[in-house]
């Protein structure tokens, strides 16, 4: 056996222990674990289990795992297993429990989760060439988008991303101005941008109406001045004008782009500019990819890909949007410029379109 088959076997192996890992992790969240051990600072197995309101045996071996896969931490040993205790050190609450963390990336597995669900539905969509509406992955996928996103859109957005961009942030700092987030999900980026212009009037679309209806919630648990539309980006120009129009992760999802995007454009005051953050792949295909690639690639073949097919007539862009593919839809919607800013944005590549 050749070095390379046999260091192919090895990553599929690692690859169905690190998902196994990722259905751990789901069920720490799904079921509060992580942050009653938080709250309590170290537990045993009965105490998480009275903690949770779960039962006590599934408690231990699920500490037992948690614990041998790095995401817990050891904190009493005991000479029988229901007695030993367990606890978070700063960088596992940092993953794992403070949701506005920048390394808090476990909503990854409840995203893993949502795909999971469906992947049936999936299949079928390879053989008719059809498609699998967001919806269908359900609360677990919509949380863990937004739980991702969640760090960046509530911090870097306001601190790193807007800076870099002068044309946004001249018109953000103005008075009366109007805003528009296209493809808003949960509304944390339409919250920060509220918070940080108090002078702004905040608009948050989407098509998806739990999305809007998470949104609405968390604006009124917060107590945020802003308004949530269910809205087809397709329709934006109807509530024009805007002075600044964002599109956030939400590029390659959609099935129409030319048309949102031609939509956007209309909907632009004088001067308006459009910010958009897609992700950060390579600029031409190479294989094999990095991790960032890998990653993005495994994302469109299971979700986005199949979700922006559901909708047809689709481009089908898929989760790998290339800045040479951006510059064309941004021009072929007439926009007359496309800039790429010199950013460092993480995951995400920055542009603003104007004129």
């Amino acid at each position: 056996m050749s070095d390379k088959e046999t260091s192919l076997d090895e990553r599929l192996l690692e690859s169905a222990v690190g998902t196994l890992e990722i259905f751990g992790l789901y069920l720490g969240r799904k079921l509060g674990l992580y942050g009653a051990i938080a709250a309590a600072g170290s537990v045993t197995s009965r105490e998480l289990a009275a903690a949770a309101g779960i039962n006590e045996r599934y408690a231990r071996e699920w500490l037992e795992q948690q614990a041998v896969s790095g995401y817990l931490t050891v904190t009493g040993a005991a000479s029988d297993s229901a007695g030993r205790s367990y606890g978070l050190s700063e960088e596992q609450t940092a993953v794992l429990v403070r949701a506005d963390d920048p390394a808090h990336v476990s909503p990854l597995a409840s995203a893993v989760a949502g795909i999971a669900g469906v992947l049936d539905r999936v299949v079928d969509a390879y053989r008719t060439g059809g498609g699998v509406p967001y919806r269908a992955y359900g609360e677990d996928f919509r949380l863990g988008q937004g739980g991702i996103n969640r760090p960046a859109f509530t911090s870097d957005l306001i601190t790193d991303w807007i800076p870099s961009a002068p044309a946004v942030h001249k018109k953000l700092a103005g008075e009366s101005v109007r805003v528009a987030e296209v493809g808003c999900g949960q509304g944390w980026a339409a919250f920060a941008l509220a918070g940080a212009y108090p002078n702004a009037e905040v608009v948050g679309f989407d098509a998806d109406p739990a999305s809007i209806e998470d949104a609405r919630r968390l604006a009124a648990e917060r107590d945020v001045s802003v308004r949530f539309e269910i809205v087809p980006g397709e329709s934006i120009a109807d509530y024009g004008p805007f002075d600044v129009v964002l599109v956030l992760e939400t590029l390659h999802d959609l099935s129409r782009p030319l048309e949102v995007l031609n939509s956007i454009r209309k909907s632009l005051g004088r001067d308006g500019v459009l910010l958009v953050a897609d992700e950060r792949v390579a600029e031409s295909f190479g294989a094999p990819g990095d991790l960032l690639e890998r990653m993005m690639y495994g994302w469109s073949i299971t979700h986005c890909l199949p979700a922006s097919m559901a909708d047809q007539p689709s481009e089908g862009l898929g989760t790998v949007l290339r800045p040479d593919t951006v510059r064309r839809l941004g021009t072929d919607a007439g926009f007359e410029t496309v800039d790429i800013l010199d950013a460092d944005a993480g995951f995400f590549r920055l542009y603003t379109m104007s004129g």
